[in-house]
């Protein structure tokens, strides 16, 4: 028996030894393949984890970014009102001067002027705010990320840096606000010095008055030049120094400097204003309802049908600026911190500055 199974075997040498091989290299390969699809779950759950990661550090800066905003609205109202006081102006006619129709021709162009320079500055500080703290969120993350890995090392963005980056803004409360008010103040003169405190205009005529301004201010030069200093002396005094922290401030205001002159941030400022003015006009339109059940306006455009005088319409526009710079989260400021483009461009800023190879240019 065993003599037979022996010839058998040396009969098909050839095919035990192929079978064999093959057995032997599926076996190979199967524990190879194992070994690959483990090393690739491995790393598709760091890379999950990963983003998770870096989502919540963007959507916890993204939270950061809208109470900044909130919290300097104050100051910037401040600042607004204390260059453009119209209420000094309004206590003047009270006492009934001799010169109140010089007065109210004043405050006409006082009044328009600080509400169209609320609407330019609080989209203004929005989408600065989102460029700044969204470069350094994502020098943040960097930190974060490298600290894991190789804990003791220097961060990139710290403390000092931030503290000086940030106070940049204050080109904008400060000197770019006073060009900013010079610039919209003429424009206003130029619309509406002509026009009589008893002149009739329909909320469709003051929104043609109100896009008029708007041409002129941005025709005459880019709006980037409103919110940050840009000339390198100016980005060095800024800076405070040649330290080694100031060199990586100037570093971070250049870089901030490329993404206001950047078409992106044309196109979302533009389109932070083009809310931030609907919004204006949403609020003035409240005062150019018709009178309830008058028979002369029934089935006619309210927005064209009712006219106040110039006279009137002064007292609402003066006070806009309560609404459009105030703290308490308004319908104002809610549709600017909301805006989709808004939040995909401060995706985009952050994403570009949380990438390592981006730094390292």
């Amino acid at each position: 028996m065993f003599s037979s199974v022996w010839n058998f075997v040396k009969r098909h040498r050839r095919k035990f030894i192929f079978t064999g091989a093959a057995v032997g290299g599926v076996y190979f390969l199967g524990k190879y393949a194992q070994k690959k699809l483990r090393e690739m779950q491995e790393r598709e759950a760091a890379e999950y984890l990963a983003q998770a990661r870096r989502h919540i550090h963007f959507e916890s800066n993204q939270r950061t970014c809208n109470m900044t905003v909130l919290s300097m609205l104050p100051a910037l109202k401040d600042a607004i009102v204390s260059q453009l006081n119209s209420e000094s102006l309004t206590m003047l006619l009270k006492t009934r001067p001799a010169n109140k129709l010089e007065i109210w021709e004043d405050l006409k162009i006082i009044s328009f002027t600080r509400t169209i320079v609320g609407v330019y500055s609080t989209c203004m500080l929005v989408v600065l705010l989102r460029v700044q703290l969204n470069i350094i969120g994502g020098y943040l993350y960097l930190d974060l990320d490298t600290s894991a890995g190789h804990p003791g090392q220097t961060p990139r963005a710290p403390p000092d840096v931030q503290h000086q980056y940030l106070s940049s803004i204050q080109h904008l409360l400060g000197d770019g606000l006073a060009e900013l008010m010079t610039a919209v103040k003429g424009a206003v003169r130029r619309s509406l010095g002509g026009i009589s405190l008893k002149q009739n205009l329909s909320l469709v005529e003051l929104e043609q008055q109100l896009s008029w301004v708007r041409a002129v201010v941005e025709s005459a030069s880019p709006l980037s030049r409103y919110l940050l200093a840009d000339d390198e002396n100016a980005l060095a005094e800024q800076a405070c120094g040649l330290t080694e922290e100031d060199t990586v401030t100037i570093k971070m205001l250049n870089e901030t400097r490329d993404m206001l002159d950047s078409p992106d941030f044309s196109t979302v400022l533009n389109a932070c204003l083009n809310r931030g003015f609907s919004r204006l006009l949403d609020n003035l339109a409240e005062f150019f309802r018709p009178p309830p059940g008058d028979p002369a306006l029934l089935g006619a455009d309210s927005l064209s049908a009712v006219s106040l005088p110039l006279a009137k319409i002064i007292p609402i526009m003066n006070g806009q600026i309560n609404i459009i710079c105030s703290e308490t989260p308004s319908h104002f400021i809610q549709d600017l911190l909301m805006n989709d483009q808004v939040k995909e461009f401060a995706a985009n800023v952050y994403e570009t500055f949380s990438t390592p190879q981006e730094l390292q240019k």
